[in-house]
């Protein structure tokens, strides 16, 4: 079965209806076997009488200046194909005009917007300042349109998972957010629909950042936080062509690390390309 695709609020509310369970996957279009896997889960979840949305939206927000956004892949037919192979009954695509009410992308600040507060502003918040703010956003805007049940989204943006978490109780949004562990390839490497921009060469060292992060897990069981860090980032210091943004380990809350569950996160630059990637980690004392 194809799923249906609307590009309005109000064709959305018609086709969603009403009386029967509803889960929505957030994305940005360019879709792969992650999302897919999304979508088969939200399926799971409603069964077959229930309603499985996917919004397929480039966001604008989200993206600063000199980012990515001009040439972020938009592949509508193919992600109303992955979407329906595997078992979505909506597609909802709107335009930026639909979502802001305007089509001047420099003009969308303006607007009201959802501030994401102290976490908003470590990590990717840091290195990409007001990324966030536009991610909580649209979130926002899309669980008040899609009005869901369940929402899920993928763990390898942990720390975009942990913000629409602490925004969803703060804002007391009627909605269980769903996290679901990273696709990844064969050799390691996350799915991400930027990783089309890699070239041949650099698709072939771009596994170093799993393997970094599988190594910091390690040695931070053992010989704690910082001894797991070093030993990610010696893995990346070993090819010249990886420019670390970061490489920590925290508590699963991204706070400080202490004994016990923690997440190693990792970002880096592959010439034009930015990836980013995490791993769930036990953290043992400092020897």
């Amino acid at each position: 079965m194809t799923a249906q695709l609307v590009s309005t609020a109000a064709e959305l509310a018609a086709a969603r209806g009403a009386g029967r369970a509803v889960a929505v996957v957030m994305t940005m279009g360019a879709l792969h076997e992650g999302h897919a896997t999304l979508i088969r889960r939200a399926r799971e979840i409603v069964g077959r009488a229930g309603c499985v949305i996917v919004t397929d939206f480039v966001n604008p927000t989200q993206f600063g200046a000199g980012e990515d956004f001009d040439r972020y892949p938009r592949t509508l037919d193919h992600d109303l194909q992955v979407s329906s192979i595997a078992g979505a009954d909506l597609v909802y695509a709107p335009s930026v005009e639909e979502m802001y009410g305007t089509v001047r992308v420099d003009d969308l600040d303006g607007d009201v917007m959802v501030e994401p507060g102290r976490l908003g502003t470590i990590l990717e918040g840091a290195s990409r300042p007001g990324h966030f703010r536009g991610m909580l956003t649209i979130v926002a805007k899309l669980l008040h349109l899609t009005a869901p049940d369940h929402a899920l989204f993928g763990e390898k943006d942990y720390q975009q998972l942990a913000l629409i978490r602490a925004m969803v109780a703060s804002l007391r949004f009627p909605v269980e957010v769903v996290g679901v562990p990273t696709v990844r390839e064969d050799d390691g490497l996350a799915l991400s629909s930027r990783n089309r921009f890699l070239t041949r060469e650099q698709r072939a060292i771009a596994a170093e950042l799993a393997r970094a992060i599988q190594v910091a897990a390690e040695v931070a069981a053992y010989d704690g936080p910082l001894a797991g860090e070093r030993a990610g980032r010696a893995v990346l210091a070993a090819h010249a062509q990886i420019q670390v943004d970061y490489l920590v380990i925290t508590d699963p809350q991204l706070g400080p690390a202490v004994p016990g569950p923690g997440r190693v996160l990792v970002a880096a630059r592959l010439g034009e390309t930015r990836l980013i990637d995490n791993l769930p980690c036990s953290i043992g004392p400092a020897s």
